[in-house]
């Protein structure tokens, strides 16, 4: 399908505009992603998060939309849409395989402790569960990296500082989720 992106090519921050093929991967994962990642629960997730920038959550398909927003302001915050990201120099912690952020999202190997359902993912994907295969696989498998922080960020939003310090917050938005809606 020939997507024409305009919302969700607003600027982020003062990272640039989100590149179309990461924008369209975002939609083709999100076309077969599992319902489950987003669905109501009683976590205090992403979605209560963002609730007063992109809610009230209408349907689960709105949701769907709303996480894509969340995941294309994020990848600019982390990386600058950067696929092949790697350590955070900048951050004191990030000295061991599991401390490591890696990929767009910058998500790192420790966030496995936050679920069981994450590191299966990983194991899914053709990783053998530990550390060094995840930073391998979140930079390489666009797929696994997306539906690995969309599931990371429905058990906690304190993995990721943009969201943990409501960085991102203020670049949401709604205009872009309902051009989500009409492409997913």
């Amino acid at each position: 399908m020939d997507r024409q992106f305009d919302a969700c090519k607003q600027k982020v921050h003062n990272r640039g505009k989100a590149p179309d093929l990461f924008l369209n991967e975002l939609v083709d994962w999100a076309k077969t992603a599992p319902d489950e990642i987003f669905k109501k629960n009683e976590k205090f997730d992403i979605y209560s998060s963002v609730v007063k920038q992109l809610g009230p959550w209408e349907s689960e398909l709105y949701r769907r939309a709303s996480m894509l927003e969340v995941l294309r302001v994020l990848g600019g915050f982390e990386s600058s849409w950067n696929w092949s990201a790697g350590v955070d120099v900048t951050n004191p912690s990030s000295n061991t395989p599991c401390t490591e952020e890696a990929g767009i999202f910058q998500c790192s190997g420790n966030s496995m402790g936050f679920s069981p359902t994450l590191r299966q993912l990983l194991l899914d994907a053709g990783g053998d569960g530990n550390c060094a295969s995840f930073i391998v696989i979140s930079k390489e498998n666009h797929k696994f990296a997306i539906e690995y922080c969309a599931r990371l960020i429905r058990f906690t939003t304190k993995h990721h500082g943009p969201i943990k310090n409501q960085h991102i917050h203020s670049w949401l938005r709604r205009d872009a989720v309902q051009e989500f809606l009409k492409y997913i």
